[in-house]
């Protein structure tokens, strides 16, 4: 974990979403290459950096790869297939939030995952209405930047 004590609504370098997720800097890069949907704020001089949904994600890719065996290419798929919304599911939480492939609704997890904490928190159905649209918006993000990349 972290050695620096930032809120977990606060913003990570690389160097610090690399620590907090016990995997190289370099790892980050590569993932960012092959997955379209991870895509941190960037500014100027190239500098990364992650918000709390996108250390969501790596979390729910690094189980993918690294605890259920998928390659890049299934990860991929699985992306494809399930959306971008379960795997941010699979990043909740040291327990993981996956059960037969679906994602916990809403009202399960620990902490809210697309929500600003200084928002009062909306009705389960309306959340998790929100987390699909949320899901849909970040997928189509994902494939504009996909289609614009050269």
């Amino acid at each position: 974990m972290s050695v620096t004590k930032k809120s977990a609504d606060a913003f990570r370098t690389i160097s610090e979403a690399a620590d907090e997720l016990d995997i190289p800097a370099h790892v980050l890069r590569f993932w960012e290459s092959k997955f379209a949907q991870i895509s941190p704020l960037k500014r100027a001089g190239g500098r990364r950096f992650y918000r709390p949904q996108d250390l969501q994600l790596l979390r729910g890719v690094k189980r993918l790869l690294y605890e259920d065996g998928y390659t890049i290419k299934g990860a991929r798929k699985y992306f494809k297939d399930h959306g971008i919304a379960a795997v941010m599911a699979m990043g909740e939480g040291e327990a993981g939030s996956v059960r037969d492939g679906l994602a916990i609704d809403a009202a399960d997890r620990e902490t809210p995952a697309l929500t600003a904490p200084v928002r009062p928190r909306p009705a389960d159905g309306a959340q998790r209405q929100l987390d699909d649209i949320l899901a849909d918006l970040e997928n189509a993000r994902a494939k504009l930047k996909a289609a614009l990349e050269p």
